[in-house]
């Protein structure tokens, strides 16, 4: 790899509608070597989706998301290229040369090389694709399903997610160097194991134990010990992963939860209802009033009761 070219796709017609507009972006952002398949008329006569796709000179990675069902009639002819599909709501079915069709449902993803004859998505689907060159993966044939919650491929995600968050702004260093580790973790998603000890890993690691925490925010068992049991490293290795970036895992749990507290003391529920001072200590997992009061009052120079009277006077 030269060089590092970079391409952006943003784009949204999932309210409008538009298969010639996706077409025409895909095609000036991505170029002809991740040239798109042959829809079926269906498809392209009511096409609504949402995609963000990144281009790193010879990687891509794309997020789609479909409220009408897509469906090919031809797919990928190349045998160079490694692809990975990560399902996160719906299911996509895909057909190999064999004459295999797979299904790929939520929650699971699937590796595969060389060509896939089509593929179909259901509507509502919700999709994470990397494609790769097959040389930078590895040698030989390959094909792979499991769980999209598996260490290897939470980190993996975590490092896509921050690609397409930051690549425009990335020089060419910064592009070269997120594009070897983007493949990197993908080879460790093939192989099933990943060397949690590699420096380059660490802003990923650290970003998926934060996507992780905020999911788990209010479960009682979240500790610094449990995501690292999670992401299968030493809690020495995630602690490591935060220090680099200046922070620390507690020090990240903590602020989140008094962040969520303190939303949840002024904004009303659907049905109007706003819980006591107790009730959002008890769900955010603080020992009780006290200690909640003694954090907020150190986080934001004020008691939680001073910031409920703060936001209810009349402006």
């Amino acid at each position: 790899m030269t060089g590092t070219n970079i391409g952006v796709l943003s784009l949204d017609t999932r309210t409008t509608g538009g298969f010639h507009d996706f077409g025409a972006a895909w095609r000036g952002h991505m170029g002809e070597r991740f040239a798109m398949p042959s829809f079926h008329p269906a498809t392209t006569e009511d096409f609504r989706a949402r995609a963000e796709a990144v281009r790193l000179h010879d990687v891509v990675y794309n997020s789609i998301d479909t409220v009408t069902a897509v469906r090919t009639t031809g797919f990928a002819t190349r045998k160079d290229l490694v692809r990975v599909w990560i399902v996160r709501r719906g299911s996509w079915r895909l057909g190999d040369e064999r004459g295999t069709e797979h299904r790929v449902a939520a929650g699971r993803m699937m590796v595969c090389r060389g060509p896939m004859t089509h593929f179909t998505a259901a509507p509502g689907t919700s999709t994470q694709l990397l494609i790769l060159p097959a040389a930078a993966v590895g040698t030989g044939r390959l094909f792979k399903v499991g769980s999209a919650t598996l260490p290897e491929v939470r980190v993996l995600l975590a490092h896509a997610a921050t690609i397409r968050t930051w690549a425009s702004d990335l020089g060419l260093p910064g592009r070269r160097a997120v594009r070897n580790t983007l493949v990197e973790l993908v080879r460790s998603v093939t192989s099933g194991r990943w060397d949690d000890k590699e420096p380059r890993f660490g802003p990923a690691l650290a970003k998926a134990a934060r996507d992780l925490a905020d999911q788990w925010l209010t479960h009682p068992g979240l500790s610094p010990d449990v995501l690292a049991r999670e992401l299968n490293v030493s809690l020495r290795t995630l602690q490591r992963a935060f220090a680099a970036e200046g922070d620390s895992v507690s020090a990240y749990l903590r602020a989140r939860r008094l962040a969520e507290a303190r939303k949840a003391l002024t904004v009303p529920t659907l049905s109007g209802y706003r819980p006591g001072i107790s009730e959002v200590a008890a769900r955010w997992q603080f020992a009780d009033a006290s200690h909640f009061s003694r954090e907020f009052r150190r986080r934001y120079g004020m008691t939680p009761g001073q910031h409920v009277s703060q936001q209810r006077l009349p402006h």
